[in-house]
């Protein structure tokens, strides 16, 4: 880590011309925040620390934490099997595969989202954008993709795993995905300003995402107009901060389900990272991280439970919070 890390953020912030929002909490110390380039750049709006920005698979922690309160409450366990809530739906997806393997990239099934080929800024459905307005509607693009490998086998990261577990939470529960993450993860978090809203209906706090560092071409024909499982999460950084306070205090699920989805399972080299199920961990260090990268999107969140500290780093690109996050020492 270097001396001065605020320092360093910054510096690379100003030098890489990165647009977006930074916030740093350290125990004792002075909360670091600070707003970089433009909301909406045709408009000369300038970002602020309370422009709400997309977050990409950040929310694939908010998916897990979902189905945490699910196994909280017994409606779930990880032995569940994704069949039992599937039926005859995605025949495809092996019968053997659980809420567990779903929830570590261990499920083996075919992705809609195949993030090895291609670029960030493909367009990848050949569907309307605006029929994806429910984790249901998702079904169509979800089907069609053979097994991979056997579930358990091995880690191989997974979009589709999570809008599959996003379908199960929803009719495990009763309850639509996405009220179920707002009552079950952002109002006892106390996220306010913290959900899943339409592409089409942008409200004046929302950054626009924009496809590269320069030039006014945004995200708005490349993602579902409301996201599901795997992505598509609008939040702030101090409702990210909140987030990482409460997930510690126990007041999202209870510290052992916590424990068990926040704990490493797998090594994975490619991304010098651990991962265990819904979320990151250090390749060394304790940091528990949730990372997210989209048509522009590209960010990283934090919480290290050894120093206390928790950051954020939100870029409205596709790629412009790299090499801001370089500037950390991620060991």
């Amino acid at each position: 880590m270097p001396t001065d890390p605020i320092s360093a953020l910054h510096n690379a912030a100003l030098r890489t011309g990165f647009s977006g929002v930074i916030r740093i909490d350290r125990p004792g110390e002075d909360v670091f925040v600070e707003a970089y380039g433009f909301a909406d750049r045709a408009r000369r709006q300038r970002m602020t620390i309370a422009h709400r920005c997309g977050l990409a698979s950040v929310s694939k922690g908010f998916t897990a934490l979902a189905v945490g309160a699910l196994i909280d409450d017994g409606v779930l366990s990880f032995e569940s099997r994704a069949r039992d809530m599937l039926g005859a739906d995605l025949p495809l997806v092996h019968d053997d595969v659980t809420v567990g393997h779903l929830l570590a990239h261990t499920s083996g099934i075919g992705d809609y989202l195949d993030e090895a080929h291609g670029e960030i800024t493909d367009y990848i459905f050949d569907r309307p954008l605006h029929l994806f307005d429910s984790t249901e509607a998702f079904l169509p693009v979800l089907d069609g993709h053979p097994q991979v490998s056997t579930p358990g086998s091995g880690f191989t990261y997974c979009n589709s795993g999570f809008v599959v577990l996003a379908l199960v939470a929803e009719r495990a529960s009763g309850v639509p995905f996405h009220e179920l993450v707002s009552t079950r993860v952002f109002a006892p978090a106390g996220m306010a300003d913290t959900g899943y809203p339409r592409a089409d209906e942008i409200a004046g706090d929302m950054a626009l995402g924009y496809l590269d560092e320069r030039g006014d071409r945004t995200n708005v024909f490349h993602l579902p107009v409301r996201g599901s499982g795997d992505g598509g999460a609008f939040t702030t950084v101090a409702d990210l901060a909140l987030f990482w306070t409460a997930l510690f205090a126990g007041k999202v699920v209870s510290d052992s389900t916590r424990d068990s989805l926040t704990s490493a399972l797998n090594h994975v080299p490619s991304e010098r990272m651990r991962y265990g199920r819904g979320f990151w961990r250090g390749w060394e260090s304790d940091a528990v991280i949730l990372e997210g990268y989209d048509a522009g999107v590209s960010a990283r969140t934090w919480h290290d439970p050894s120093s206390g500290v928790t950051g954020s780093i939100i870029a409205n690109t596709s790629e412009g919070a790299w090499p801001v996050i370089a500037a950390l020492d991620w060991s």
